[in-house]
C-alpha cells in the first residue's frame, strides 16, 4: 500500500524507550506523522499534522493526556484518541471514554492490541481493554460520578493549574504560561482547595499524585 494513503498516527510519549518501540511497530502499518512528549506539544503538532489517529499517554508533563483531549477535539473533532497507559484503575478509563477517547489500551498488554485499537479507532468504534473492559461498563451502569471521582469536581483550567504546580512553576510563571493573571492562578488555587476539601499546597499536591494528574 502506497505510503501517503496509509491512516496519520500521532504518537504523545514521553517516554523515550517507549516511543522507539513503538515507532517501529506503528510505522511498519501506519504513516507516523509525528512524536511528541508533552501535551502541549501534543495539540499544536495535531493542529499542524491532522492525525487520524492520536495515540497518546496520560501522565505527560505541562498538561497530560486527559486535559489534552478536549482542546484536541475542539480543534480537530474528527481526530480519534487511544490512550496507552500504565495506570490500570477503572477511574482513568471512565474518565477517558467520557472525554471522548476512542480507545483505552494499558501499556503491558501485547502490540496486537494497540493496533487493534487503533484500527477500531478508524472504524469509528470504541477499544477497552479486554482486562478492563467488564469493570468499565460495570462502573458506567453503576452510574459512577464526582462523588467517587474527586478529580471530576476540578474544571479542566483548575487541573491544568494542578499540574503546572506541582512541576514546581511558580503562580507568575503558570500566569505566564496560560496567559492568565496571577490573581486568577491564586484563585483557582484556592477554589480547588474547596471543592476538594484541603487545606494547603502540599495537600493539593500530594492529591494530584495520588489521582494521577501529575507523575512523581
Amino acid at each position: 500500500m502506497n505510503t501517503l494513503s496509509r491512516p496519520r498516527v500521532l504518537l504523545a510519549d514521553d517516554h523515550r524507550m517507549v516511543t522507539e518501540g513503538l515507532k517501529s511497530l506503528l510505522s511498519a502499518e501506519f504513516d507516523l506523522v509525528g512524536v511528541v512528549e508533552d501535551g502541549r506539544t501534543l495539540i499544536e503538532a495535531a493542529g499542524k499534522t491532522h492525525p487520524d489517529v492520536i495515540v497518546a499517554d496520560i501522565t505527560m508533563p505541562h498538561l497530560n493526556g486527559l486535559d489534552a483531549l478536549g482542546p484536541l477535539k475542539k480543534a480537530n473533532p474528527k481526530a480519534r484518541v487511544v490512550f496507552l497507559t500504565m495506570h490500570q484503575e477503572v477511574a482513568y478509563a471512565r474518565r477517558a471514554l467520557e472525554a471522548g477517547a476512542a480507545g483505552f489500551v494499558l501499556k503491558h498488554s501485547a502490540p496486537a492490541e494497540l493496533i487493534a485499537a487503533i484500527r477500531a479507532a478508524l472504524d469509528g468504534k470504541t477499544y477497552i481493554t479486554p482486562a478492563l473492559a467488564g469493570e468499565v461498563i460495570h462502573a458506567f451502569r453503576r452510574g459512577d460520578d464526582a462523588a467517587t471521582d474527586p478529580v471530576a469536581r476540578l474544571t479542566p483550567r483548575q487541573r491544568e493549574i494542578l499540574q503546572l504546580l506541582v512541576e514546581g512553576r511558580s503562580a507568575k510563571q503558570i500566569a505566564g504560561a496560560i496567559r492568565i493573571s496571577t490573581r486568577t492562578v491564586e484563585f483557582h488555587k484556592y477554589q480547588m482547595m474547596g471543592a476538594l476539601q484541603l487545606h494547603n499546597s502540599a495537600e493539593l499536591i500530594h492529591f494530584a499524585i495520588k489521582h494521577g494528574i501529575v507523575a512523581t
